[in-house]
Formats: C-alpha cells, structure tokens, sequence
C-alpha cells in the first residue's frame, strides 16, 4: 500500500520540507537522548516529505535504522515492542514529574487520564 505523494503549491513546498528536516533532526536526537521520542518525529517527517521531496521520503524508508519501523507502520500500522516500552514509560516519567512538580493533585489528576489514554491507544497497536 503505497503513499500516494501529495503536491502542494510552489510556496508551501518548503514549509513542507523545513518541516520533514526539523523533524528528522529530532527524530535522530530521540536515538540518543532519553525521553525524546523517535518514531513520532520520522512519521511527521514522512508525511512532510511526502508533500515536498520524493528522494528524502525514499531516503527515510530505505534507511537501515529507520526504515524497518516505518514500513511496518505504513503496511500494517504496527510499532516494534521496544518502542511501545520505552514510549509507556516515557509517559510514566512524564506523569511522575508532572505529579511531583504541580503542587497539588488537579493537574496530575487532569494529565493522568489523557496519558493513559494515549498509552491504551499505543499498546493496542499491532506489534511489528
């Protein structure tokens, strides 16, 4: 199942290609740094790439690190275990520090729900 490359108009093309770049940059970092995320930044930058360059969208699918989890994504819309644990505890991190952080329980309460909600989605996801 293919994506069908999307044409924007001669002014929006290097918005979109700013886009791809900047989030490929942050998806790189997310390699190395903890609790920066990966995966999120390389599809927003698959679909930037998709409306602004042709050989940066092949580029990112045929990379060795990278491109695995992209086609099982686009195939199958299915994320590697390792990234579904990381991710998982990414938001635990995130809600321990919000919690610890916030001065009260209203806003741990209020985040609480909205990240195991985004956690419920991720882990009923196919695993690649």
């Amino acid at each position: 199942m293919a994506e069908a490359a999307v044409r924007p108009g001669r002014l929006a093309r290097p918005a979109w290609l700013a886009l791809g770049l900047t989030s490929t940059g942050l998806g790189t970092l997310g390699t190395v740094l903890p609790l920066v995320p990966t995966t999120p930044f390389l599809l927003v930058a698959v679909w930037a790439f998709a409306r602004s360059s042709d050989r940066l969208h092949a580029w990112l699918f045929n990379h060795p690190r990278f491109g695995p989890t992209l086609v099982a994504w686009r195939d199958h819309r299915a994320v590697p275990l390792r990234a579904k644990g990381l991710a998982v505890a990414a938001l635990a991190v995130s809600w321990a520090v919000v919690a610890a952080t916030a001065g009260g329980w209203l806003v741990p309460a209020l985040v609480a729900p909205v990240l195991a909600a985004i956690g419920g989605w991720l882990v009923t996801r196919p695993t690649a």
